[in-house]
């Protein structure tokens, strides 16, 4: 016979002992030796270091073994595994397994037990973390904004392993499917999300869904931001939908000028410089009472982290209601306190996964801007349209996307007509390619350069005339290209990332 597994009291530094359930874990433990499939009742929510004592941990470890080459477990199969492995002793011996076993009667309990030992589990878990950050604050030569990061990232890490959502049958859920369906019917445009403001791209995507994450992707100077403060402005202005604009790397003001551009159409540049001409001021004056109470809300924080975002997004949705988040842009946020060593792929694929958790946890659209591979800019012709492969630092974006919509402007690579002879001067393309739920297609917008503001064509025409390459006289070429306010030249360079 085994000897009995001996006791082991740990003590933490602050004198008391470390939060424990050894009754609730041999009952787990039983109950998974004594029934068939017990333990894929809970395997989602149990790791080995769940367990306090060393001995549970090698048991668990032995029954998740036996699970993976599909053997049964049982007393006697975890008894082999444990000796086949040599850690049949430092379990308590067989006798210890036995002792397990004859303790429950059945796993009628097993997930409230389960529950128990989990609960403790993420209790040990928090007092190491805090013991950990409170070594670190006391240290005088410690970064406690780099610390503060850490803190945010270890806690985000702690909170996920906790996140558990179970099956449920479908019949819970057609009620509501019919109600969707119901409100679908009696929307005239059919329409079942928000508005963008872009009926093109309404009709395809049926408005922004809830809990989508939606990635609109395109080169420097394609016009990024000003596609999303034009969709903000449709949305908060037209459709009195409360939304929330995270800028990461333009200050509010700066965003806010460039909303005013849009709204009242006065140029940028006038804007900036504050040369207006009085009917001009009038203009202003008249146009800004649209941005009156409007609930459109600005955070400028730099290098914004998951866990940052998260906290901030929550209180919106909490305070103010708010029905959709706009990210301006994907390659500037960060991870702190995550450990991914130096791969920044790990990386932006962690922050994509955590931004359609947020989706899904908030159940409104999140629609974030993303860079694009410079490569595109190599190929030729109509192979600068930009493709799913073009997404930028990592392939899980495209995979953790519902939609991925790119902005292509042909006129900034010099192409003034498409492959029928229309011009494309002061339109951009906007290329749904991944839609989960949906049909994929491109859409036609106009786009007014001088005021960085997208537009239905059939809303306005443009404000002067262009000159095409195909009516240009002998010598004459077309107007210059003027990139979206704010723009530059050296936003072609991967150097200069700008997110528009």
């Amino acid at each position: 016979m085994g000897r009995q597994k001996p006791v082991i009291v740990q003590v933490s530094d602050t004198g008391k002992l470390q939060p424990q359930a050894k009754e609730f874990e041999e009952a787990v433990l039983g109950a998974l030796m004594l029934e068939k499939d017990a333990y894929y009742r809970v395997c989602e929510m149990l790791k080995p270091e769940s367990f306090y004592e060393k001995s549970h941990q090698l048991i668990y470890l032995a029954i998740i073994e036996l699970a993976i080459d599909q053997r049964p477990i049982d007393m006697l199969t975890v008894t082999a595994q444990l000796l086949k492995s040599g850690k049949l002793e430092d379990a308590g011996g067989p006798s210890y397994i036995t002792h397990l076993v004859s303790k429950i009667s059945s796993s009628a309990h097993l997930e409230y037990h389960t529950k128990e030992v989990v609960n403790k589990f993420l209790a040990r878990e928090l007092i190491r973390y805090s013991g950990t950050i409170q070594g670190k604050a006391f240290d005088e030569t410690t970064d406690i904004e780099e610390l503060m990061q850490e803190a945010e990232g270890e806690l985000f890490q702690l909170s996920q392993r906790n996140i558990r959502s179970e099956a449920i049958q479908i019949n819970t859920i057609i009620k509501d499917a019919v109600a969707l369906i119901s409100n679908a019917a009696s929307q005239k445009e059919g329409i079942t999300g928000l508005k963008s403001g872009f009926t093109g791209l309404d009709n395809i995507t049926s408005g922004w869904q809830k809990s989508d994450l939606i990635i609109i992707a395109a080169r420097p100077a394609m016009g990024k931001t000003a596609f999303v403060l034009s969709m903000a402005k449709n949305m908060a202005v037209n459709f009195d939908i409360p939304v929330a604009i995270f800028s990461l790397e333009m200050s509010s003001i700066q965003l806010v000028n460039r909303l005013i551009v849009n709204v009242t159409e006065i140029s940028g540049e006038k804007i900036k410089s504050g040369r207006l001409e009085e009917y001009e001021w009038k203009q202003l004056d008249e146009k800004l009472t649209a941005l009156n109470d409007v609930k459109i809300f600005v955070d400028e924080t730099p290098g914004l982290t998951v866990t940052e975002l998260r906290t901030k997004a929550r209180r919106l949705v909490r305070e103010h209601d708010i029905q959709c988040l706009f990210i301006d842009y994907l390659q500037l946020m960060n991870a702190s306190g995550m450990k991914f060593g130096n791969s920044r792929e790990q990386e932006v694929s962690f922050i994509s996964r955590s931004l359609k958790g947020l989706a899904k946890e908030l159940n409104i659209p999140v629609i974030v801007l993303s860079q694009l591979n410079r490569k595109l800019e190599d190929r030729q012709g109509e192979g600068k349209r930009p493709h799913l492969a073009d997404l930028r630092e990592s392939g899980a974006i495209e995979q953790d996307a519902d939609i991925v919509c790119f902005i292509h402007r042909p006129e900034v690579f010099k192409m003034f007509e498409d492959s029928k002879g229309n011009s494309m001067i002061g339109v951009a393309e906007i290329i749904v390619a991944k839609h989960r739920n949906g049909a994929t297609g491109d859409v036609r917008l106009h786009f007014r350069s001088e005021l960085a503001k997208f537009m239905n064509m059939d809303e306005v025409m443009p404000v002067r005339e262009y000159t095409s390459k195909a009516s240009a006289k002998d010598g004459d070429t077309p107007e210059p290209i003027t990139p979206a306010f704010g723009d530059s030249v050296s936003e072609y360079d991967d150097n200069s990332e700008k997110p528009f």
